[in-house]
Parts: structure tokens; sequence; C-alpha cells
């Protein structure tokens, strides 16, 4: 392992890295101590030569993403012990050897500690995205130290980070196996299945984020007509067809999405009596369409990914929750989600609020929602709290 570079702060800026936050912005930094390239292993010191944390070096606006606050070389006894904290914590939640899930994250970078790195399990496959160069280059030990934690239950681990790695530092990297070859891509989650493709799919192949919000849909479903948007592979879908809903409409712009959506549907017995795929925009569709429905599912991706989108992106969630409310039929339900991490809880439910003013129908909050225990926040990093999403009653 290369030597460890290390790095100075300006007088005051060390006071966030001793509040335990894990990212030092470049205005931070004072002095960088010899030759350093984008991955590279960091210790930070403040002005006064205190030792303070441990990181990977990037080039950008956060120049270094903390991965520990003590003293130690990431090798890979320290890889055994971080994957093991990770895998501890969701045996803790259940996840671990549940015959009616088998698809969890297990690494949820900033909120395990390791900023960077995403790993998602999916009946044996440990699929891996890497957002920094430094967590690319440490996937041989991140490899080592899941197999000792999983041993023979780990299949396969395929990494899936060409289009997450930060495009400057021009590091050449392909998707593909690291480790084995995956038995089955087929996976439980409350007891219904899914097919994951992970190697074409969107993210690391399946939005596992919203499981607990799949779950409540289900309270909401027996005897609903329900509309599931932005539908992907059909997750919400399957989940109100199970619960009893008499007829499930899934929305995508993706063809390929809605080819997802229909596999999954056939793949937990259901048929074209009960559910009717619509490769179509959601705005169009909400526009055009003159069904109304019980229930409908507002899941769209993030509209805004930098701050300078957010303005736009307020405006665009509040466009689609107004033509959303006019659709729902007296004594429906909407749950509404946004995964931008710019926009903030207080923004958002402010922004359905707008839009609720707009329908001019009386609406009640009946519950407020969140990502899963397995994506958790960590308290010093707030800005880990991602999925905002309301479930709401419309009079």
């Amino acid at each position: 392992m290369a030597a460890i570079v290390k790095i100075s702060l300006k007088a005051g800026k060390d006071e966030a890295v001793r509040r335990f936050h894990p990212w030092i912005f470049s205005g931070a930094i004072n002095k960088i101590h010899g030759n350093i390239a984008e991955g590279d292993v960091v210790e930070i010191y403040s002005n006064r030569d205190e030792y303070l944390a441990t990181g990977h070096y990037q080039i950008g606006s956060i120049a270094v993403r903390i991965f520990s606050f003590k003293k130690e070389s990431p090798d890979i006894n320290f890889w055994k012990s971080k994957l093991a904290a990770a895998y501890q914590l969701r045996k803790v939640l259940g996840l671990i050897d549940n015959p009616n899930t088998n698809v969890y994250r297990l690494v949820h970078a900033e909120g395990d500690g390791l900023p960077g790195l995403i790993i998602d399990y999916y009946n044996g496959t440990a699929v891996i995205q890497s957002h920094s160069i430094g967590m690319h280059y440490s996937k041989p030990f991140i490899v080592d130290a899941l197999k000792e934690i999983y041993q023979d239950k780990l299949k396969a681990v395929y990494d899936k980070s060409t289009e997450t790695l930060p495009k400057m530092a021009k590091i050449d990297c392909n998707d593909g196996y690291l480790f084995g070859n995956a038995e089955t891509k087929e996976v439980l989650e409350n007891g219904n299945a899914f097919f994951v493709d992970w190697e074409g799919g969107q993210k690391t192949g399946f939005f596992i984020d919203q499981r607990d919000n799949r779950k409540l849909l289900s309270d909401y479903s027996k005897g609903k007509k329900i509309v599931n948007t932005f539908c992907y592979s059909g997750g919400f879908s399957v989940y109100a067809l199970k619960a009893g809903a008499e007829m499930v409409h899934s929305v995508d712009s993706s063809k390929k999405a809605i080819e997802l959506t229909e596999k999954n549907i056939l793949l937990n017995n259901f048929n074209n009596a009960q559910h009717l795929s619509i490769a179509e925009d959601t705005m169009d569709f909400l526009k055009h369409t003159t069904d109304t429905f019980d229930v409908i599912v507002l899941d769209p991706p993030a509209y805004a990914k930098h701050n300078d989108a957010k303005h736009n992106a307020v405006q665009g969630y509040k466009r689609l929750n107004a033509i959303a409310l006019s659709k729902i039929n007296k004594g429906g339900i909407l749950f509404t989600f946004s995964c931008s991490q710019v926009i903030n809880r207080q923004l958002f439910n402010a922004t359905i609020t707008a839009a609720a003013i707009e329908s001019g129908r009386q609406i009640k909050i009946l519950h407020q929602l969140s990502q899963p225990a397995d994506h958790p926040v960590n308290i010093y990093h707030p800005e880990g709290e991602y999925l905002k999403g309301l479930v709401l009653f419309v009079e």
C-alpha cells in the first residue's frame, strides 16, 4: 500500500470534522504534504498538527471522504471489520437469513461509515457501486472481506461502477463479475418474487429503498383501482396485486422497464385481466387519461441532483402532484415521493402543499415516509436522508 499523504486544514476549518462530518471541502485545505493523486488515502490534521481523520482524496468540491476517525490503515482487517459491522446491523434488522426477504442493502455509503461505497445483496450476489476512486481501488479488499463474511452463501460479486465513478478521473472501468457467477437473478422481498437485472437495469438493479413503502401500499390496495407511475420493474404493482387490488396500471416511459414489470407480474402469477402496462411518459399519461383512480403512486427519478436545479425541480414536483390529485377519486390515496437529495423534507412537504392548494381539494397527511433501516442515515451527516414521501388522503 502506498504511503499515506498528510493534509493540513486551515484555522477554524476543523470544526465539522470534530463533529464527525465525513466530508472535507477543498476550500478547507491549507496544505497537502507531498504528491497526491485521486483515490489516495490521506490523513487529515488541524492547523495545530492534531490528527483528525483518515479518508480518500478526490478532485472536486468534496476533496476528502472520511472513512475513519481513528488513525488506521485501510488494510484487509479494516475492511473485514467495517463490512462485518454493516452485516451485523442487517442481522439486527432481521434481513440476514430471512426466508421471505433475500434482497437488502449491505453498505449505504456515509450511513455505514464508508462514503463512496454502495453494496446491495441479491440472493447470493453482492452488487458493488463505487462513487469514488478510493473505493474503486479498494475493491480487492472489499471482495475478500465479503467472501469471508458470507462464506458459501456468497455466489458472486458484480461491479457496476462504470456510470457512478467520477468522470474527471478517467479511470478505465468496465462492469463485470469480480468473483463467481450468479446462480439466479430472482429474489424475494416480503414474499414477493422479483427478477433483478443488475447488469442492464437502473442503479444496482432494484429500488431496495422502497421496500417498507411498498409494504405499506398493501394496506391501501384491496379492491382498489391503482396506477403505479415511474414503475420501473413494477415493485409497487406486484405488492398491490398481492394485496387484492382490483386493477393495477403500471406506467413508465421506458419500454425496457415495462418489459421488466410484465416479467415480474407473470412471476407472481398475475395476468392481463388484473394488470395493464403502459409505456408512456407519466405527465403525458396523467394529462390525457380519462380514467380516475383510487390510489396513485408517484415515484419519479431525482428531479434535482444539484442545488442549481432545485427551483426547476420544485416546479416539476408541484405540476406532477397537482395533476395526480385531479385524477384521484373521492376518498382516494396518493403515495408521493422525492429521491432528490437537495430537496429536503421541509421543502418537499411545502411543494406538495402548494400542489394541494392548486387542486382545491381537502387533503390529510396519513404517513410521512423515508428510506428503510438498511439505508441508515449517519446522525452526523443529515444529507444522507434522500428519500422523502407522503401518503395523502384526498377527500
